[in-house]
């Protein structure tokens, strides 16, 4: 049986319960899932300005709730309404520079935001397998030329979207061992994804959405740090792996733990090349512009992760290299840009990517 059909087995008529299921990676991960014939229930705010989950298909058939995640009486109620045995906590705050602008916000977001998900799992009384996705920066950084970050070292990020994520690594640690532990009723394990690109992402200070946003208007994109290293992967890598360990360890729990998700070493490249890559495969010109800032906030340089700990425990291996996924992700937004079927789009390179 491959892994599809592994999948689609578990998660087919199965109540799964998404959190942040409005913002980009969770967009792509409510068509995943009702590719596999799950009946998806999500939480999370409107989602604000262009957005993948407000594309004609994506939403349909999901149920959801439009609510803050810091409103523990509001995502009780939907929790216990969805009566789920699978839950993905990806509600969070996720742009560094917005950490800077509104730090309070972001940790009550990102940290308390994790306490009242854990205070519903712990209180329904059911059989839960239950993910946290957390960041590849969770790590304490010295920024040391081709270190990849193994899951045993330091937690302690720099900014405070890093930090709050931290925070939320740690939150779980604790509820693991205070009141799952010993029992066999919550499975419960955190993955640590990198930096991930695909279409649909119109966020504001990412590379990819980025260049879309400057490319369509016949501009070079701006980029403030060009050579910056990142663990780059297409958003359907971390999302295979996220639906794997929820499946894996609610048969056997001795699999839970914290996870790197993320390419092979060779596949974290600069911000810079992703926008060549990305500028060779739209055309028309495109190009970037060094904007280099001096005393802006600040963001990592350097950052691999090693993902041998998940590759060793579950048998699975990224699918697309960086080159694959800036080609599959240019090619959607240059469907999007001209008016194409985007969703159909999705569904293909689901099905690609799963071939």
């Amino acid at each position: 049986m491959d892994k599809f059909e592994r999948l689609k087995k578990y998660y087919s008529g199965r109540k799964v319960f998404v959190t942040g299921h409005t913002g980009f990676k969770g967009a792509w991960l409510c068509v995943l899932l009702k590719e596999l014939g799950a009946k998806v229930y999500g939480y999370a705010l409107k989602p604000e300005g262009e957005a993948l989950f407000d594309i004609p298909g994506v939403a349909e058939g999901v149920v959801s709730t439009f609510a803050d995640i810091r409103d523990f009486e509001a995502l009780k109620k939907a929790f216990e309404e969805a009566s789920a045995s699978a839950v993905l906590h990806l509600a969070a705050q996720p742009i560094v520079r917005t950490s800077y602008e509104l730090p309070r916000d972001t940790y009550e977001i990102n940290v308390m935001g994790t306490v009242n998900l854990l205070e519903c799992v712990r209180e329904s009384g059911r059989e839960t397998s239950v993910l946290n996705v957390t960041t590849d920066k969770v790590y304490y950084n010295p920024e040391l030329a081709d270190h990849a970050f193994k899951e045993n070292e330091m937690l302690d990020g720099y900014d405070p979207y890093s930090n709050s994520k931290s925070c939320s690594e740690l939150v779980t640690h604790s509820y693991f061992n205070a009141f799952f532990k010993d029992s066999n009723r919550v499975k419960l394990s955190t993955a640590r994804a990198g930096n991930v690109i695909g279409g649909g992402d119109f966020a504001k200070d990412r590379i990819v959405p980025d260049c879309f946003r400057a490319f369509a208007a016949g501009e070079p994109v701006l980029l403030r740090n060009p050579l910056s290293t990142r663990p780059f992967q297409h958003v359907l890598e971390p999302l295979f792996a996220y639906l794997w360990i929820v499946m894996a360890q609610d048969t056997n729990a001795a699999l839970q733990g914290w996870y790197n998700v993320g390419p092979d070493e060779t596949d974290a490249i600069t911000a810079g090349r992703i926008a060549e890559m990305f500028a060779g495969e739209w055309g028309d010109g495109a190009g970037f512009k060094d904007i280099s800032e001096s005393g802006a906030p600040h963001e990592a340089s350097f950052l691999k992760l090693d993902n041998s700990k998940l590759k060793k425990t579950f048998d699975i291996s990224p699918v697309w290299n960086i080159e694959e996924a800036v080609k599959k992700t240019a090619a959607w937004y240059k469907t999007f840009h001209e008016g194409g079927d985007a969703v159909a789009l999705m569904k293909d390179q689901i099905d690609e990517f799963f071939g």
